[in-house]
């Protein structure tokens, strides 16, 4: 891509950051370390890389996307919204009584979400079906799916994963978002899943790392993935949970909290700043 068009990107995950903090300050509630990690991840898909068309969200011939780890909802509304699923004033809605924006994904509720998720590692088995449903039709709809490294945790997701290799799904590309932190502090702690990557491999996975935040290293991965045959992909994407926010950076504190009035005044100026910047420059 050109410079234009990664500072377009760059603008565009900024505003998904800036509309997950505003979500989960509205909202009293959420998670907004996981959905800042995530959102360079959410803006190449939906900005560059899926077939997806706003207008008619239920095409039977769209690109799935499925957040298996549910609880970054925030960072998946803030990108759609800005697609154009739906107005960006949802956002400051989220979790109200009523709202379409809940504390996790609903495909029933909300235009553009594919899978109602919520329970960890689930998200992963549907996106294996939808892979094996397409396969089944002779459909050339990619699926791609978002994993959180403490969701990996979770047995079924290589239960899942020896399925999409038994099944030879490669139209299916799973994304580890690897920040290295979960609610009850560092990933390696709690459970040490390492070697991820050999782990995929092990499964039968065409594996790459990469850092998450780089579209240089998004695209490259992503274009890597479509040329693969006969095995999923998986992409570690290396990121910095709550990016962008000076206070909640690498604090696994801020995986499922509000901010408070001037947490919230200090995260926007943070933001803004960068906003500016990129698009003074």
């Amino acid at each position: 891509m050109n410079a234009a068009e990664k500072k377009k990107l760059q603008i565009l995950a900024c505003k998904v950051r800036l509309g997950a903090i505003e979500g989960v300050y509205r909202a009293k509630s959420g998670h907004p370390g996981g959905s800042l990690s995530a959102a360079d991840l959410f803006t190449y898909l939906y900005f560059r890389e899926m077939r997806v068309d706003p207008a008619n969200p239920g095409d039977e011939n769209r690109d799935r996307f499925v957040l298996s780890k549910g609880h970054s909802a925030p960072g998946l509304y803030a990108a759609l919204a800005l697609k154009g699923y739906f107005p960006m004033e949802e956002i400051s809605r989220l979790r109200r009584i009523g709202a379409m924006l809940q504390g996790h994904p609903d495909m029933k509720g909300t235009p553009g979400v594919d899978m109602s998720t919520g329970s960890l590692g689930q998200g992963f088995s549907a996106a294996c079906g939808m892979a094996l449903a397409g396969k089944m039709d002779r459909r050339d709809y990619r699926v791609f799916t978002l994993l959180g490294d403490g969701e990996i945790e979770e047995g079924e997701i290589w239960e899942a994963a020896m399925f999409a290799a038994h099944h030879r799904l490669d139209h299916l590309c799973v994304i580890v978002d690897n920040n290295g932190l979960q609610i009850d502090g560092s990933v390696e702690e709690v459970a040490g899943p390492a070697p991820i990557d050999e782990k995929f491999r092990a499964f039968g996975f065409d594996v790459q790392t990469i850092d998450g935040h780089s579209f240089d290293e998004i695209e490259k991965a992503l274009n890597h993935a479509k040329t693969v045959r006969g095995n999923p992909c998986a992409i570690l994407a290396k990121t910095v949970k709550g990016k962008g926010v000076s206070f909640m950076e690498n604090q696994a504190g801020w995986h499922g909290k509000a901010p408070n009035d001037e947490q919230y005044a200090v995260a926007r100026n943070d933001l803004n700043k960068i906003l500016r910047r990129l698009e003074a420059e």
